[in-house]
């Protein structure tokens, strides 16, 4: 056994597994299982022409060396991103336990209560600090937060504005560049017309329906916005702000001063820069919004014996449901971010906070003095903690970097200087020894920060915040470790069982994937910081650009995409630049199959073009003569297909490359969705089979973790042809030489967690990632085989097999009285979260075992649905007082002296041998969906306090 070997460890059978396997599948050799499952036609013939696999060891020395090439200044550029101190006790606790960043996304609520409450948390943080009534789980970033702010505004425009076309959306020219440049990216395709100018010039004429504003300015200006936000809601404008979480702490809260909308975001809670990401944006706004705000939204309801539990809220009005009628595409959240940012307010509390953001303020008043004292202009007339200043830039840019200081240099003759919290006096004397050397002056070191402030009493926050016990009974780090445990062990995870979700590739995240993300070399770079400081960074990134155009067969990729959805918006749009470049401005129809995930037409909606679905033939593949009957059709105005590949069925379509043929002879471009790259790498590839531009999900095939429901990286990579027009950023060049605007806000998006990509493809290499493909779809058909003649599964190939998932269906124990959702809560009692429920068959379930699961684990899986089975058969309509309605069971019910239930506590808890060695219990019974719904609570205040 090689131990070195990190493919030995990542793939979970092993050698005497696997010929038991092949055995049930009734195979000779993996090679002919793969043989019978991929059609002829788009085998790769050759290896991938990746570098030899790197062993732990190795990999984890190679990121130390590289590591070293970054320079770590310390950086005051501000512009939206600070330096923050990470607590060790939720850098220990939350973001390197797996038991926080294995978990999957809350749709199975019974074991996702830890998880949500602390997002419950996060969203009364919010609410508290900006002063509105509701807020969501999270956003992607505070750009993208502000795109969704300014297409939610326009979707709810007054019925006036609507019947007269309003569309006009004013922007403060203090917004930050990278929002500014995503929102342009937005507003184009919706037929918004951005008009940027001077707030305090603002017409408020009746042809604009919002406004948005930052708060503080760009270059830390304190403005009062009362007035402007007064006469806006005068002429029905709608007014959004993005804010600067700490800032709030001091400053009247937006929702005080009437503001419609909020965004910003949580990074400087304790989030790592991590050279642009991820980080948590937040979105709050009115309640009278909670059907039309974008994202996740955590709420309080009950379960079956009427206690207090938590869920998601409201999900008839996201992506997947409402599909092209839907006006954000958003199909994720950076919930291990937020559930950080919500812990940071836990551990510090308002006196905390108050604390910190007094210290941020007080140090920026000391520079503001000193360098005043040295003749240096301080331009803002009002600050929280960014100072404009009029300096020679050049002079203090080059003695700065001496110093191993990074400021921000507005022009040649303006510098911002942006403070932080890890900011000490040390670190003051040395700003202010660059100044003074820069004029030629001397100056008295500072022993201790000023009393003097920088904020008008009119903008002087009066209001209390975070007075909810949570956040003022866990400032130990004892307590706070301890309460952080609880909500642990009230989550599944990874590390209890496998998360079989068909779509969503819940693998391993390896160890050594996972520990450069915490070393200081790589987590402490600002995204605006000169590209020369970040050398080993861009190693990594370049590295793995390369990487990803040899695994998809491309030209070019574009890592800036911060979601699987934002991957499909950027790929669309940039199909949709290639269009316009060749005069072809008119193409605007996009062809989704039937089976498509929401999130397709909803991009393509937002993308500017037209959906036209298109059927799908009785064994779940795309319909050729009704895609080619549609592509001819439109051929004229045909901009793209939006296809899954295998199919979201869990098949290799043989008719693929007819298909792409047929988009390509009408004109159009053939995107692929890559949530299904997981039964492709190494076998085939998006170019091979005929597409143009694909996304990849790095949190399912390339290992980033899905921290219970985010971070998600979602980059694309592109033909040779739609190179150019890979997106940029405004502040750092970046994309192709006619690059789109931005799609997220920072250069290269979630470039931290992009190392575990890196990490993920280089200890596997060629062999190991094609190895790794082999497995999962060896996991997915012996799971097929080994539940045949109890659980039909809906599709496969022609050869009888399934991809890397497949659809098992449940629709039959209707008869019984079951639904599908009865098997996925009694999953729960046999210690599994469920697989992909109703998705994309109503009444069916998608399995995805991945390649990272052994078959002890495969067959603790398949005996629990086998013996779920049994159950079904052995109920019926006339007794819904069964084990399978009253799932899943929790430890109270069974210790209560009282049993009222036709079946034993141990078939109740322990149906199977298994379970007995490593127990997992729900801390809530089945929760009420519809009554969290019609009784929306979305912060920690007590139920009791709405009765």
């Amino acid at each position: 056994m090689r131990t070195d070997s990190f493919a030995l460890r990542h793939i979970g059978p092993n050698e005497s597994d696997l010929q038991k396997m092949l055995t049930t599948i009734g195979v000779d050799s993996l090679d002919q299982l793969i043989y019978e499952t991929i059609p002829d036609d788009i085998k790769l013939t050759t290896p991938l022409a990746l570098p030899e696999a790197m062993s732990e060891h190795a990999y984890l020395n190679h990121l130390h060396q590289l590591g070293q090439k970054n320079k770590i200044f310390k950086s005051y550029i501000g512009l939206g991103y600070h330096e923050s101190i990470t607590p060790s006790v939720i850098k220990r606790n939350i973001l390197e336990n797996p038991g926080w960043y294995t978990a999957y996304t809350p749709y199975q609520a019974e074991i996702a209560q830890g998880r949500l409450e602390a997002l419950l948390n996060f969203q009364t943080m919010i609410t508290d600090l900006t002063g509105m009534k509701l807020a969501n789980a999270s956003l992607l970033d505070e750009s993208t937060a502000a795109a969704e702010a300014m297409t939610m505004l326009f979707e709810v425009r007054s019925r006036p504005q609507k019947k007269a076309n309003v569309n006009k959306f004013f922007v403060s020219n203090e917004i930050l560049p990278q929002t500014l440049s995503l929102l342009k990216t937005r507003a184009i395709p919706l037929d918004i017309e951005l008009v940027i100018g001077n707030h305090t010039e603002f017409d408020f004429s009746n042809d604009f329906y919002g406004a948005i504003l930052q708060y503080p300015g760009k270059y830390g200006e304190v403005f009062n916005y009362e007035n402007f936000v007064t006469k806006a809601h005068e002429n029905e404008i709608k007014v959004a702000v993005a804010a600067d979480i700490l800032s709030l702490v001091m400053l009247t809260p937006p929702g005080e001063f009437g503001a419609d909308v909020v965004v910003g975001t949580t990074q400087r809670f304790g989030i790592p820069l991590g050279y642009g990401g991820p980080h948590a944006a937040y979105f709050a706004t009115r309640e009278e919004y909670k059907r039309n705000i974008p994202g996740r939204i955590i709420g309080v309801t009950k379960d079956t014996d009427g206690n207090r539990s938590l869920r998601m809220a409201l999900q008839t009005r996201e992506q997947h449901i409402k599909r092209d009628k839907a006006t954000s595409n958003i199909c994720t959240a950076q919930v291990l971010l937020a559930v950080m940012a919500g812990m940071y307010a836990v551990y510090h509390g308002p006196k905390g906070l108050t604390y910190i953001a007094e210290t941020v303020h007080k140090s920026t008043a000391t520079v503001a003095t000193e360098l005043t004292k040295l003749g240096i202009e301080i331009k803002n007339n009002s600050y929280f903690d960014t100072l404009l200043v009029t300096a020679d830039a050049a002079k203090v840019k080059t003695l700065a970097e001496s110093k191993d200081i990074n400021f921000y240099y507005v022009d040649d003759a303006t510098i911002a200087i942006a403070l932080n919290e890890a900011v000490s006096l040390t670190d003051i004397n040395a700003i202010i020894s660059v100044f003074a050397e820069t004029v030629g002056a001397t100056f008295e070191e500072v022993t201790s920060l000023t009393e003097t402030t920088g904020i008008p009493d009119s903008n002087k926050r009066t209001s209390e915040f975070l007075t909810l016990e949570v956040f003022n009974q866990y400032h130990s780090e004892t307590a706070l470790m301890r309460y952080i445990k609880k909500l642990e062990r009230k989550d599944l995870s990874l590390n209890h069982s496998m998360i079989s979700l068909g779509s969503c590739t819940m693998k391993l995240n390896a160890a050594s994937e996972m520990l450069p993300i915490s070393w200081a070399e790589w987590s402490n770079i600002h995204p605006f910081a000169p590209i020369e400081q970040a050398e080993g960074y861009h190693t990594v990134l370049t590295s793995l650009e390369k990487q990803l155009n040899v695994i998809t067969g491309f030209a070019a990729t574009s890592l800036q995409p911060n979601s699987g959805a934002q991957g499909e918006y950027a790929g669309l749009m940039v199909i949709k630049a290639y269009h316009e470049a060749n005069n072809n401005t008119h193409r605007n129809i996009c062809l989704i199959p039937a089976s498509a995930h929401g999130t397709n037409p909803a991009s393509a909606v937002m993308a500017g073009m037209k959906v036209v679905v298109t059927k799908t033939d009785e064994k779940g593949n795309i319909d050729v003569e009704d895609l080619k009957a549609k592509a001819e059709l439109h051929k004229d105005n045909l901009a793209a297909l939006m296809v899954t590949y295998p199919s979201t069925h869990g098949v290799f379509e043989s008719s693929i490359k007819e298909i792409t043929k047929i988009i390509h002879d009408n004109g159009g471009q053939v995107y692929m969705d890559g949530a299904n790259m997981n039964a492709q790498v190494g076998l085939t590839n998006p170019a091979t089979i005929g597409a143009d531009v694909c996304h990849l999900n790095l949190h399912k095939t390339f290992a980033i973790p899905h921290g219970g429901g985010g971070p998600g990286v979602g980059p694309i990579c592109v033909a040779a042809h739609l190179a150019e027009f890979l997106p940029g950023n405004p502040v750092v060049t970046t994309g192709g030489k006619n690059a789109i605007t931005a799609i997220s806000s920072a250069p290269w998006g979630s470039a931290l967690v992009c190392l575990i990509s890196y990490g993920y493809i280089t200890m596997l290499g060629a062999k190991g990632l094609t190895d790794a493909t082999k497995y999962a779809i060896l996991n997915a058909n012996y799971i097929k085989n080994k539940l045949e003649g109890h659980f039909n599964t809906l599709y496969t190939g022609e050869c009888g097999r399934a991809a890397h998932e497949m659809i098992i269906d449940c629709r039959p124990f209707k008869k019984n009285g079951v639904e599908v959702t009865d098997i996925a809560k009694r999953l729960i009692d046999y210690g599994f979260h469920a697989p992909t429920v109703s998705f994309p068959v109503a009444g069916t379930i998608m399995i995805e075992p991945t390649e990272s699961e052994n078959l002890e684990e495969l067959d603790n899986f398949c005996n629990s649905l086998i013996s779920i089975r049994k159950e079904i058969d052995e109920t019926n309509t006339e007794e819904p007082n069964n084990v399978l309605k009253n799932a899943p069971h929790t430890l109270k019910m069974l210790t209560e002296n009282e049993w009222n239930f036709p079946y034993t506590r141990q078939m109740a808890a322990y149906p199977l041998p298994h379970i007995a060695e490593n127990k997992f219990w729900p801390t809530v019974r089945r929760v009420d969906e519809a009554y969290g719904d019609r009784n929306l609570i979305c912060t920690c205040a007590p139920i009791e306090s709405y009765m």
